[in-house]
């Protein structure tokens, strides 16, 4: 008897624990609402990349409101979507409304914006060249292969006045749509991830901006050519992503409103020396 009742006095501690531990996230129903300074509540947030430094002005005034933000790094964008719709964490940052869109209509998932975060321009950079109109026929360029990025980067090579897509592509043309080429240009596409570290290897590459950053560049004073800031902007507008059944939640709302202030505008200015604009400021908060 004596056993028997340490057993189940034991499992009883276990599980009184586990339920502890669960609802000291922000998924759990207890802390919908709040967390405290003694006791905080962890959000997981995943970004792409090592530069944190916006969001780590975010998590310091988050912390006097009992909530703990956790980076989790990817390296691509191929991760940050699968990772928040299995669970694995509560939102992520590093995507675009029209990259989002794409993703829910390809995997049938029911990812939401909660938040406009930044405009960061698409850049044509080079080690080669100081200036587009330098581009020789025949110039080896280099683009993102992922669908959205890899149209935005064509839609820029338009702009630039290097080639001409088919217009009923809207913002989803392919190579297979170019239809003017004058330059001959080879154009290669690469994982986002590459399309820095390949500068050696070809004249001109289309590079993200949070990609341009990492390897170290300035866009508005290192870009050969960068995108330009109008209407068609919106769709590329950065967002904070959540599942469609966390919108609502009040942690997550908090998170958006300490982001979206005037401080994390200079941080942004900051850091990105003017190359990344404060997106609610423009286009409101979501």
């Amino acid at each position: 008897m004596k056993k028997w009742l340490s057993v189940v006095t034991t499992g009883l501690a276990v599980v009184l624990f586990a339920s502890g531990c669960a609802n000291n996230t922000a998924s759990g129903d207890s802390a919908k609402s709040s967390g405290s300074a003694d006791e905080p509540v962890t959000v997981k947030i995943g970004v792409v990349g090592d530069d944190t430094r916006v969001w780590d002005t975010v998590k310091d005034r988050l912390v006097d409101d009992g909530i703990e933000l956790e980076f989790v790094k990817f390296t691509d964008y191929s991760q940050p979507n699968v990772a928040l719709d299995n669970g694995d964490i509560d939102l992520n940052s590093f995507q675009h409304q029209y990259f989002l869109d794409n993703f829910n209509e390809e995997h049938g998932t029911d990812l939401v914006t909660i938040a406009n975060t930044v405009n960061a321009p698409l850049g044509i950079y080079s080690e080669k060249i100081k200036d587009i109109s330098e581009l020789a026929d025949g110039a080896k360029v280099a683009i993102p292969n992922d669908v959205t990025n890899g149209g935005r980067s064509l839609l820029l090579l338009q702009t630039a006045g290097l080639i001409k897509v088919d217009e009923d592509k809207q913002q989803a043309p392919t190579v297979s749509d170019i239809t003017e080429n004058p330059k001959n240009l080879d154009i290669t596409e690469l994982d986002a991830a590459q399309t820095a570290r390949t500068l050696q290897d070809v004249d001109v590459s289309v590079i993200n901006s949070g990609m341009a950053v990492d390897a170290g560049f300035v866009p508005t004073q290192d870009a050969i050519y960068l995108e330009p800031v109008d209407d068609t902007s919106r769709p590329y507008v950065n967002i904070i992503v959540t599942r469609k059944e966390d919108e609502d939640n009040e942690i997550y709302q908090k998170i958006v409103d300490t982001y979206q202030t005037d401080e994390t505008a200079k941080k942004i200015e900051e850091t990105s020396k003017g190359s990344s604009i404060p997106a609610w400021e423009e286009f409101g908060r979501k």
